[in-house]
């Protein structure tokens, strides 16, 4: 194709995934490697950091709750680029805390920028531009967050080492700056409208304007797709993080320290080619089926890694879990697309990646918990298999339960 006939929406897609790669390096993978640097350094318990990293999540979804309010507000290009300079400045509160109370007043500004420029945020960018295509755009706006934690976690490592976390968290946060200031002019501050494009560069296909006024919050989330959508991913997403959070504890008894790196590395790559298939096949097929595919293959890696202690078994514990990482946060919102009219799709997709992270930010410290007081990963890993079954079944009885509105985009 060439560049003259290319539709200026796979532009934008792209530019979601320059900013998911920066919002995961800093906002989600980050915060792990600031746990050890502040431990190691300052010397402040573990706990004490990790309930800031929590504070840094709960701050992010209040905010994420009343996204859609904000782009009517801002717009979509100012709204992101205020999340770049909030990480940013985050970021420099974080590295230069001298007291442990510090950690919480940084996760005001961490949180908000997160928030601005994470799930949610990449959904609003894409959606206007794509209705067919959207599967595939939502994938590769979602890719950078893998992307984000291949590169971002050795490249914060070797930052903090070298030239120390201050000077770190000024020269990344400042390219985050730089680069999202960058593609918000661009090419986020233009819209379809302006441009006189159709959704996915049809010539012929024009969305009609809606003559429904938009449901409240209360309204939808009464609904009962929206509640299965929502305790299915809610849960998901806790076994998940609960998982990641200390796969490299789990596997490095057996493996050793080098090779459980590896591995989590090779997860994530597999976050990559799982989302990218599932954005390839999704197409008209029934999305909630495919999260309980998903749900099933990630089970699948889970009962791997709990009764496995070679490198064959585990290598394709990590594999199969993997392969689902990806789509636990870019299913959600092709499945609201598809189930919710077009002028609600926005605010569900909001609250349902808010309450997914309210539940999440609490998943780490209840696995470790666990973890502790059984001495082995066996009881945890084995509740995070039972979480989603769970998850599984209700996306499920969603699907029987939940007629799709005709009017869904």
């Amino acid at each position: 194709m060439v560049a003259a006939s290319r539709f200026f929406g796979w532009s934008v897609a792209w530019s979601a995934f320059a900013i998911a790669v920066f919002a995961w390096g800093i906002g989600f993978y980050g915060p792990s490697v600031f746990l050890q640097s502040l431990h190691e350094s300052r010397g402040w318990p573990i706990s004490k950091i990790s309930m800031a990293i929590t504070a840094h999540f709960l701050v992010s979804a209040i905010i994420i709750a009343y996204l859609p309010e904000i782009h009517r507000r801002l717009g979509i290009a100012t709204t992101t680029f205020i999340g770049a300079v909030a990480t940013a400045t985050g970021l420099i509160f974080w590295s230069g805390a001298r007291e442990p109370w510090q950690l919480f007043v940084a996760t005001i500004p961490s949180g908000a920028g997160w928030a601005m420029t994470s799930g949610a945020a990449l959904n609003a960018i894409v959606a206007k531009w794509f209705d067919r295509d959207r599967p595939m755009a939502i994938a590769l706006a979602f890719n950078g967050a893998s992307v984000g934690g291949v590169l971002f976690v050795p490249i914060w490592v070797y930052l903090i080492r070298s030239i120390g976390f201050p000077s770190a968290a000024l020269l990344v946060g400042g390219c985050m700056v730089a680069t999202v200031a960058y593609l918000c002019v661009r090419f986020l501050a233009k819209s379809p409208s302006e441009m006189r494009l159709a959704p996915d560069g049809d010539t012929s296909h024009r969305a009609a304007p809606s003559q429904r006024p938009r449901r409240t919050r209360t309204e939808i989330i009464r609904t009962s797709r929206f509640i299965t959508i929502s305790a299915a991913f809610s849960l998901g997403l806790f076994a998940q993080i609960g998982l990641l959070a200390h796969l490299v504890a789990r596997l490095t008894p057996d493996l050793g320290i080098s090779y459980a790196g590896f591995l989590v590395s090779l997860a994530t790559i597999c976050a990559i080619v799982g989302r990218t298939l599932a954005g390839k096949w999704i197409g008209e097929h029934d999305r909630r089926f495919a999260a309980a595919i998903n749900f099933a293959v990630q089970i699948g890696g889970v009962l791997w890694l709990i009764f496995s202690t070679g490198w064959v078994g585990l290598t394709l514990g990590c594999v199969l879990f993997g392969l689902g990482i990806g789509n636990l946060t870019s299913l959600p919102p092709l499945i609201v697309q598809k189930e919710f009219e077009r002028e609600d799709v926005g605010t569900a997709v909001a609250l349902i990646i808010a309450i997914n992270q309210g539940v999440f930010a609490f998943a780490p410290a209840i696995i470790g918990a666990m973890r502790d007081t059984t001495a082995n990963y066996q009881l945890p890993f084995a509740l995070i298999a039972v979480v989603q079954f769970l998850a599984l079944a209700i996306i499920l009885l969603g699907r029987r339960s939940t007629p799709v509105p005709a009017t869904s985009t």
